[in-house]
């Protein structure tokens, strides 16, 4: 087999791994800060209300595509099927270079979002040869014939070496693997941790000690929010068998699976009280009627740096379990 035929090739496999990565990365960004368009540097260039939508439709193209490569690898979809779906990745990855050009001129600041949480770096020359160099390998597949099987024995150290030498390069040119490696390698002392606070409310809202307690709580954002150290207290007013109380939550600052403590606090004396026997889920028709009853929160000067909110420096008498 021609030596330019192997390496054509060797194009497919690669891009679809590196699509459908880039848009597993993408999503799992999503899901844990539960924000459609935080996940993307590009974004920062739409106006407000297109973000999201452009977040959504850059990630969808990211895996539709990355499906395509592998589905039309084959004899399955030959010839028109197969010639748009490599056009579609190339033109995905030169939109993508323009991109980065202008993020870099404009907003010098943001990463450019290709693999989620490793991609904070501002947007270097590295980052755009990539993307240069990937649309490039994209727009060599288009004519390729379908694949053939996997090679055997000698006949596979050809395009398995010159997959290696790819995979090398696209290391070099990837500001993530030593973002990678460094997460890898060192621990930041927790009271140094930098996690923003809509983190940490998400991380609660997603906790049992939150399903344990939501049935009282009588709103919908925190009326408090603090940090002490290595821990973030998060208060919710709430009500106990109509009585005002306040629900303080500690969360511990780490980027996934925080310990989260909960303490019950009366709201006019400060007293820490126990916890009621038993307390049902909160149905949304009770979310729904205590959010239509409870007055909306009052902030002080904001003081926190990861939501705005006032710190103070702690609960009366509150303590936590």
């Amino acid at each position: 087999m021609q030596l330019s035929v192997v390496v054509r090739e060797v194009q497919v496999p690669l891009l679809a791994s590196l699509l459908l990565g880039g848009s597993a990365a993408k999503l799992v960004h999503m899901l844990r800060v539960r924000s459609v368009d935080a996940a993307l540097g590009p974004t920062a260039l739409f106006p407000v209300y297109l973000r999201r939508p452009a977040a959504m439709l850059i990630c969808g193209c990211e895996f539709a595509l990355g499906v395509g490569l592998i589905l039309t690898a084959g004899r399955i979809c030959r010839g028109v099927p197969t010639n748009a779906v490599r056009l579609g990745t190339a033109l995905l990855f030169l939109v993508a270079t323009c991109a980065l050009i202008e993020l870099r001129g404009t907003r010098p600041d943001i990463g450019c979002g290709c693999f989620g949480d490793f991609s904070t770096a501002p947007v270097s020359g590295r980052a755009l040869a990539r993307s240069a160099l990937l649309a490039v390998a994209a727009l060599s597949t288009v004519g390729l014939p379908p694949l053939q099987p996997p090679h055997r024995g000698v006949a596979a150290i050809l395009p398995l070496g010159i997959l290696a030498a790819e995979l090398a390069l696209v290391a070099v040119l990837s500001p993530e693997i030593g973002e990678a490696l460094v997460r890898l390698g060192y621990s930041e002392p927790c009271e140094l941790r930098t996690v923003p606070a809509e983190r940490t409310v998400a991380a609660l809202h997603r906790s049992s000690q939150w399903r344990r307690h939501a049935g009282l709580v009588s709103a919908a954002e925190p009326v408090d929010m603090w940090r002490e150290l290595c821990w973030r207290y998060v208060v919710y007013p709430g009500e106990l068998h109509g009585r005002p109380v306040e629900l303080v939550f500690a969360v511990f600052l780490r980027q996934h699976r925080p310990a989260i403590q909960a303490a019950l606090v009366d709201a006019a004396t400060g007293n820490v009280l126990p916890w009621p026997g038993s307390v049902r889920p909160a149905t949304e028709a009770d979310r729904m009627r205590r959010l239509i009853r409870a007055p909306a929160p009052a902030f002080s000067a904001p003081t926190d740096p990861g939501l705005g909110i006032p710190a103070v420096p702690g609960v009366r008498g509150a303590g936590v379990r």
